[in-house]
């Protein structure tokens, strides 16, 4: 499996003395972020079925994401994005399935994701960090980012004017989640939709060690993000701890090798400080420069 450098690899020995058709030995491709909540999502998927794949880190918050050879690619802009030899996949909850189907293939397995699994998953991906995660990030630092990236789309725009239109939207995107922003009711619906998926899996691990049984499955791997999110943001206090079970579960994934070269790797302690830091201080200089 991949770490935080860009490196070609073959899925793991362990496959090798089985035969597989050539389209699932094409080497697979991860355009991610380390603090993209959707990017952990996969990349704790691929860590946890042992498929190795070529990283490439994509900074959003330094608007590498809408450079044009990556808009060309993914007009969403959005990360991140999945490659297996012509096959290209957007959406995290997509690419998780493909994942699981993949290593199902290889493995000569006939096992269809379970219909709890999939229920969870669709629950999860029915929450958007998005305004969440904004609204407790602060204004000076939200609005500084927020100015630059609308600066380097304009930029694009102009270096690719066949992509113009599309630029556009990122722009009408951008300006409109400001508007949502200071909008007090869809910030309250944003944290209420988190603590219900928040009760209803305090609910299940009860009963579960994970959340759809006692083994680990792409439906954890999409859930766990979700808790490092909330650590990221310093929010453990009021949507962490207060449910027992829930952080019982999140100790437990935290000792998974998984976890611990996805998320563990840049948010224990002081690493998260330093990643933030190292990007500002990054826009800063841009900035001076006017460079977009």
């Amino acid at each position: 499996m991949c770490h935080d450098y860009t490196c070609s690899c073959e899925l793991q020995s362990c496959l090798q003395h089985q035969s597989y058709s050539e389209d699932f030995l094409r080497v697979m491709q991860l355009y991610h972020h380390p603090y993209s909540m959707d990017s952990q999502k996969v990349r704790l998927a691929l860590e946890e079925k042992g498929i190795d794949y070529t990283s490439y880190h994509v900074n959003p918050l330094t608007g590498k994401n809408m450079d044009a050879s990556f808009f060309r690619m993914n007009p969403t802009a959005k990360l991140p994005v999945f490659q297996n030899g012509a096959h290209i996949i957007f959406r995290a909850i997509d690419i998780v399935q493909y994942i699981d189907r993949l290593t199902i293939s290889l493995n000569g397995e006939d096992k269809p994701i379970s219909n709890e699994v999939m229920e969870w998953m669709q629950k999860i991906e029915g929450w958007s960090s998005k305004i969440f995660t904004l609204s407790h990030v602060p204004d000076k630092y939200r609005l500084f980012v927020s100015k630059f990236i609308r600066r380097v789309t304009i930029a694009r725009m102009a270096e690719a004017p066949d992509l113009a239109s599309v630029y556009h939207v990122k722009l009408r995107e951008a300006y409109d989640i400001e508007d949502k922003l200071r909008d007090p009711d869809i910030v309250k619906q944003s944290e209420e939709k988190l603590a219900r998926l928040l009760d209803d899996a305090e609910m299940q691990l009860n009963k579960t060690k994970y959340l759809a049984g006692d083994e680990l499955t792409i439906a954890d791997s999409m859930f766990v993000p979700v808790l490092a999110r909330i650590t990221l943001l310093d929010l453990e206090e009021e949507f962490i701890n207060c449910r027992p079970k829930i952080v019982e579960y999140y100790n437990l994934v935290k000792r998974r090798p998984s976890y611990k070269v996805v998320i563990g790797k840049y948010f224990s302690g002081w690493r998260k400080h330093r990643t933030l830091l190292k990007t500002l201080f990054f826009l800063g200089i841009r900035s001076m420069l006017r460079r977009y």
